[in-house]
């Protein structure tokens, strides 16, 4: 009876599970087509919100990858500054001492271990000697190398010598001429700032556009200059004499190709005079564009002479010292011509001399 019972349990079971078994695979194509249809509703309902989404997130990936960009910029910005400065540093013990507080004197004085130099000693005695126009060095420059030819510890001109080779711009600024404690100018010198070329070996400073401005001078002289356009403007003077005279000069531009020099500019520096000059016999001096920018000079006239230009601007300058408008601290001679002349706001004004400048030396 047991063995019946168990029979007819089995045979149930499997009929059941056949039962199923057999459902499962008739409604298996039902299935299918009802998962399909489903997830296809599903879909379309769905893309709407994601057509909506997709230009958002699409704009924060760009701008995870803009910031991860910038911030990789940044980086590299920051540490090739810091290279920079340490290459500077490591190749400039002058600018290190400069940096720290000392005067040029002062500093070039440690470099070269306060030895005496002889004059006309070429530059780079020591390796830690080496002189350079871009950093404010006296000495006598071959326009246009950035190393003076010669100096001499005792020689705190800045000369800058004009030969065959035109250059494109030379820029002194910011800078102080025979004016501080202790300065003065050199044996046989009357001149603290001197422009130009010479009568005696008859040569003339060629210049596309000279700008003279915000400069002190004790006095200031302008003589035979032939160019275009003179502009003489907004200066005061403790007296002055401004006789230019009508001219025919052609506009002019220095060019030179692939043969003309750089640049060469300076921007700060003690000296006891500056000089600007071409002393070669029958070579002229070329500079495209010269600027003399806020020079403060004291015991000495400034003169500019014997310049053929396109353009001549002298502009917001302070010349005089004597508090007498009798005598004549500006003056621009009658052999200074010009096809265009611009005299305007020209001022006299009484002015005592210039204050010397204390500075550590």
């Amino acid at each position: 009876m047991y063995a019946l019972k168990v029979l007819f349990s089995t045979t149930v079971d499997a009929f059941v599970w056949a039962g199923l078994w057999a459902w499962k695979l008739l409604t298996a194509p039902f299935r299918l087509i009802y998962w399909f249809f489903k997830n296809l509703f599903l879909a379309i309902v769905a893309t709407p919100k994601i057509l909506w989404r997709l230009p958002v997130r699409f704009y924060r990936t760009l701008i995870k990858v803009r910031d991860r960009m910038l911030v990789t910029v940044e980086y590299l910005q920051a540490e090739s500054a810091k290279w920079k400065t340490t290459f500077a540093i490591v190749k400039s013990p002058f600018t290190l001492l400069t940096k720290m507080g000392f005067s040029p004197q002062m500093a070039t004085s440690l470099l070269i271990g306060a030895s005496a130099v002889g004059g006309g000693v070429v530059v780079n005695e020591t390796v830690f000697a080496e002189r350079s126009f871009a950093r404010g060095d006296s000495g006598t420059y071959s326009a246009p190398s950035d190393i003076p030819t010669s100096w001499s510890e005792g020689d705190n001109t800045l000369r800058i010598k004009l030969g065959t080779t035109p250059v494109k711009a030379v820029t002194i600024s910011d800078v102080s001429v025979n004016s501080f404690t202790g300065s003065s100018l050199p044996s046989g010198s009357t001149l603290t700032i001197d422009i130009g070329g010479s009568a005696a070996v008859n040569t003339w400073l060629e210049v596309g556009t000279l700008l003279f401005e915000r400069n002190r001078c004790e006095a200031l002289k302008l003589s035979n200059i032939n160019t275009h356009t003179l502009n003489v403007t907004s200066n005061s003077a403790d007296g002055q004499s401004l006789s230019p005279a009508a001219g025919s000069s052609p506009p002019r531009a220095i060019t030179g190709g692939h043969g003309m020099a750089r640049d060469m500019r300076t921007t700060g520096g003690l000296y006891d005079k500056v000089v600007i000059e071409s002393p070669t016999s029958g070579v002229n001096g070329q500079i495209d564009t010269l600027v003399l920018s806020n020079l403060y000079s004291k015991n000495g006239p400034c003169r500019i002479n014997r310049v053929k230009a396109s353009e001549v601007t002298i502009n917001l300058n302070r010349i005089g010292g004597d508090s007498d408008l009798s005598t004549k601290a500006f003056i621009i001679m009658d052999d200074v011509t010009a096809s265009v002349i611009n005299l305007s706001d020209n001022v006299e004004v009484s002015m005592a001399v210039p204050a010397t400048q204390t500075i550590d030396q």
